[in-house]
């Protein structure tokens, strides 16, 4: 998982087979190269300003892996069902390797290309991230722009993997949508924001009030992800480098500090755009919920083509 060395990962792993005799999966980052340090230093020099009027240090821009050997090393010796990969395709020895202990190999990509590298590469399943989605862009190219119905269709012209969609889907309609384009099943993020199984700091669960539109910015963490726009997005994001984590690890401190003071303009907002349909529920709650609305979608789109095909739509 990101975000946690690979003692904190093994922890996690003995609690989760503890609770559950269910699949799971572990997602990994697959690491990129070090930025350009020109570049870190001259944008920690523009934020000098805000983290002056905060009150707070800027973090050390650091260039570090995210414990990617170490993790890889644990999964292949204690596996998994799933192992899903962001940022990138692993090589095809890893994915073999992987394979080999009995994990299904994910990979998320952005755009057709990608889908083709990670096929390539011998991926079990493909999840086709599309631009409307929160967060960091999963692909290696965080600049892919293309919308998640369009990709679908064009991944289920180019592959026979399957597919798991995401990006945008807050309701069961947009799950029967991209079943009907082809997608094995959806995979939601931003739907769970305000569930309270979802562990998210109160300034970011009252984000969905906010009445602002969301933007795609470099500016908190040095890759293109998707958040809700406020003060620090649209001051930092025209001169923000590619160059995560340095980037990520510089903002750091102001984020966390803006999340325990309630600031939100010092907050990495992140959120699809299809945010201000979160619904506030227990994440079961919300599970059946949109299950029962894709089921109820599903039907009365065929419905509806059944009355097109009938005589009477005819006349």
């Amino acid at each position: 998982m990101p975000y946690l060395t690979a003692a904190s990962l093994a922890e996690q792993l003995t609690v989760t087979r503890r609770l559950t005799s269910e699949p799971f999966g572990v997602n990994l980052f697959v690491p990129g190269e070090p930025a350009r340090q020109d570049d870190v230093a001259r944008y920690a020099a523009s934020l000098a300003d805000t983290a002056r009027h905060a009150g707070i240090e800027l973090g050390d821009p650091v260039f570090e892996d995210d414990d990617w050997t170490a993790k890889l090393t644990l999964l292949l010796h204690e596996p998994v069902p799933v192992v899903s990969f962001t940022f990138g395709c692993p090589d095809a020895e890893t994915v073999t390797r992987l394979q080999g202990v009995g994990s299904e190999v994910w990979v998320t990509v952005g755009s057709p290309q990608e889908a083709t590298e990670a096929t390539t590469a011998g991926a079990d399943v493909l999840v086709a991230q599309g631009s409307e989605a929160g967060g960091h862009r999963g692909g290696s190219d965080d600049d892919a722009s293309i919308g998640l119905l369009s990709l679908l269709q064009l991944l289920a012209a180019r592959t026979h993997l399957p597919l798991v969609a995401t990006g945008g889907i807050a309701t069961g309609a947009a799950v029967a949508a991209v079943l009907a384009a082809g997608a094995r099943a959806a995979a939601l993020g931003t739907a769970f924001l305000c569930c309270p199984e979802a562990g998210t700091a109160p300034v970011h669960r009252e984000a969905p009030h906010r009445s602002a539109p969301t933007a795609v910015t470099r500016a908190f963490t040095g890759r293109a992800a998707r958040g809700i726009r406020n003060q620090f997005l649209d001051q930092h994001t025209a001169h923000a480098p590619a160059a995560y984590p340095e980037v990520h690890h510089l903002t750091a401190p102001l984020r966390q500090a803006g999340r325990a003071r309630g600031e939100a303009d010092l907050v990495n907002l992140w959120a699809g755009q299809s945010y201000p349909l979160v619904r506030d529920l227990p994440a079961a709650d919300l599970v059946r919920r949109i299950d029962a609305e894709t089921q109820a979608a599903l039907q009365a789109a065929l419905s509806a083509v059944n009355r097109s095909d009938s005589p009477a739509a005819d006349q």
